[in-house]
């Protein structure tokens, strides 16, 4: 009897144990509005996540806090594996050196799953604004904003972002001044831009590439340190900009990150099938045409990775003298 009620006990325990995953739907916290790079990433990825997987993934976007508040969310969530986040160069690497009180911690609250893919930014303007003072090139820019201090207002898709602070460190090694004006994302701080009551942005080349060929903004450079394939006619802002922006570089990144505690073979599926679906030849290709470029590293590569960039940040966000209260 004793040996017959054990393992009757002991089954129930080996099922739960043995739980297969997933078995609900998955979110992806987005930190930002929809319509920027971080979304477009996320809803590309997830449709191959859930053929891979057999349960829907869904993109949640979560705005605020420039990526903090979805950040947060993502933190205190149970880690089962069910809920991921799509973080970025901006909460996992820059807001830590630019927020005096973080809502989260960078390192010890998450495990890195995978960096899913790396991006320029490219400085574009409302067409209006530009010809208006006559603005071609990034050197123009330079000289303008600092003839006219004030004048130009600067969007981006949140404080701490890449796009803030490519803005922040073209100000400081121009030794200008512009006013910053930070949105919820990408996609509302683009439409403003669009619609000219904002006047510039250093904008993730995928959000900002369909409307530039639209011609519905003006596009004068990369921020990366070499031209982007997607656009190879564009210089990059050191190339464009003179002897003040010579070492000028501010790109953006995204990766996927799971609530610490997240089960390692779990963290280990979801990287090695992320790895697959950006080396298919139509994802990759897709994001390529848009500007990024797939990753799909291991969980141990984006971590390093994650560390070099952090500590490089906090240097930018130094030398630009960038806050947030």
């Amino acid at each position: 009897m004793p040996l017959l009620l054990a393992t009757g006990i002991a089954g129930p325990l080996i099922a739960s144990a043995q739980t297969p995953w997933p078995n609900k739907p998955v979110r992806i916290v987005v930190p930002f509005a929809a319509g920027g790079t971080t979304d477009i990433l996320a809803r590309a990825l997830a449709p191959e996540l859930q053929k891979a997987f057999g349960q829907p993934f869904i993109v949640d976007n979560k705005p605020g806090g420039g990526g903090n508040t979805g950040a947060a969310e993502v933190a205190k969530a149970a880690p089962d594996g069910h809920t991921l986040l799509m973080g970025t160069v901006g909460t996992h690497a820059i807001n830590a050196a630019l927020y005096p009180k973080m809502p989260f911690d960078p390192v010890k609250d998450f495990v890195p799953v995978t960096l899913v893919a790396g991006v320029p930014n490219v400085l574009v303007l409302n067409p209006a604004m530009a010809q208006k003072y006559n603005i071609n090139t990034v050197e123009d820019l330079a000289k303008a904003a600092k003839a006219h201090p004030g004048r130009f207002n600067m969007a981006s898709s949140g404080n701490g972002t890449s796009i803030h602070l490519a803005g922040e460190l073209f100000k400081s090694m121009t030794g200008s001044f512009m006013v910053h004006v930070p949105y919820r994302g990408s996609g509302p701080a683009l439409i403003d831009l669009m619609g000219g009551s904002m006047d510039l942005m250093f904008d993730n080349l995928p959000s900002a590439m369909p409307q530039i060929k639209a011609g519905k903004l003006k596009a004068l450079a990369v921020t990366s340190g070499t031209r982007s394939p997607a656009m190879p006619e564009l210089p990059t802002v050191e190339e464009a900009g003179g002897k003040a922006l010579k070492g000028y570089e501010a790109s953006s990144w995204f990766g996927l990150l799971a609530p610490a505690g997240t089960p390692a073979d779990i963290v280990t599926r979801v990287q090695q099938e992320t790895a697959k679906a950006l080396g298919s030849p139509a994802l990759k290709e897709r994001l390529q045409a848009q500007g990024a470029i797939p990753s799909g590293n291991t969980s141990a590569e984006f971590a390093k990775f994650m560390a070099a960039e952090t500590a490089k940040w906090a240097k930018v966000v130094k030398a630009s003298g960038a806050k947030v209260d």
